[in-house]
């Protein structure tokens, strides 16, 4: 296993993060994926420990809580000791039916953190995310709410989740204006598949040194190895009953079939090549996996061996680019006077 710093901070997480989505008996809004009971979870979490895992992601609405119940009586059924584990979680999404039972309102959060901690059984949460973007709350109240949790240790390190760039910016600036608690990580959507936050998000992330924890590396199961130009819907893949997320199926059997022969070369799965070209792109902290069988688990924690040629991920980057957005193709058009040679020097 190989660790990367938890953003700008000094806390080290396995590149390979275990996510628990698919634990819990098929209810609420993930249903289609929850389906590893308390035996399995413990069998995976075990697994990945063993391949060097130390950071889980979870969040207090995957199977109505059943998730985090899980995770924390798998580490308690393991005798994993609470510090050699990093636990992350998150709070936004509908919990329950009342009015505030969802958003990012101080309330809201305060409200969710006694829970998630409860259900983890633990005294402190490493990293609490906020799940989606709450369009009611002012921002300023939701960070201040997470710098009060991280004042009384409740909360180590805070991050967001499917945000926008403009507004991760917004808040970066707010926290250190006002001295709160600033944003570490970004969690959101990041594969061969789907490059789309390489236009605002990245740059941000790079620029102000935030970390990204990529959540299906996979797209859904489509770079799984199941699915091909002319296999689009087997029987066995759960986005067969759940499209999720949104991707251009066209191009990604396009990519597919330039990552085939690669593949064959190095004698893998597409799934395990395409976390591996993940686990290329430094702006990547981690990569959150999910699994259902310790098989699965077992070939994508293989993809932390996997070195591809400049040559291999010329070809991947090539097939999966994204096509050219105003004010992208306009840039190093208009910029090219500004790096000449001397300015190049300069700047390295």
């Amino acid at each position: 296993m190989e660790y990367a710093t938890l953003g700008h901070t000094g806390l080290l997480v396995s590149k390979l993060c275990f996510g628990t989505m698919t634990f819990g008996d098929g209810r609420g809004l993930f249903k289609a994926l929850s389906v590893v009971g308390q035996a399995g979870a413990d069998q995976l979490i075990k697994t990945a420990i063993d391949g060097g895992i130390n950071f889980f992601d979870t969040a207090d609405n995957y199977t109505e809580g059943q998730s985090e119940q899980m995770l924390g009586q798998s580490l308690k059924n393991l005798n994993v000791a609470r510090q050699q584990v990093v636990i992350a979680t998150k709070v936004y999404s509908r919990v329950g039916p009342g009015r505030n039972d969802v958003g990012a309102s101080r309330g809201h959060i305060m409200d969710g953190v006694e829970a998630s901690l409860r259900r983890l059984q633990t005294d402190h949460i490493d990293l609490y995310q906020i799940h989606g973007n709450d369009s009611v709350t002012p921002l300023e109240e939701t960070l201040r709410a997470l710098d009060t949790l991280v004042q009384q240790g409740k909360v180590r390190y805070v991050g967001c989740s499917n945000w926008q760039a403009w507004k991760i910016a917004k808040a970066l600036g707010i926290s250190e204006f006002k001295d709160l608690a600033r944003f570490d990580t970004l969690q959101a959507y990041y594969s061969i598949a789907g490059r789309d936050l390489e236009r605002e998000i990245v740059p941000l992330l790079e620029s102000e040194k935030v970390g990204l924890l990529v959540w299906s590396p996979l797209a859904g199961g489509l770079l799984s190895g199941k699915f091909s130009r002319t296999k689009q819907k087997p029987a066995d893949s759960r986005r067969t009953e759940y499209d999720f997320p949104l991707v251009d199926k066209e191009r990604t059997w396009k990519i597919l079939e330039v990552m085939a022969p690669i593949a064959k070369a190095h004698g893998c799965s597409a799934a395990r090549l395409s976390l591996a070209w993940l686990l290329a792109k430094p702006v990547v902290s981690s990569v959150i996996i999910g699994a259902k069988r310790v098989e699965q688990l077992q070939d994508n924690l293989a993809a932390i061996e996997l070195t591809l040629t400049p040559d291999e991920l010329g070809q991947l980057d090539e097939v999966s680019a994204l096509a050219p957005e105003y004010p992208g193709w306009v840039l190093p058009f208009q910029g090219a006077d500004r790096m000449g040679p001397a300015e190049r020097r300069v700047g390295a």
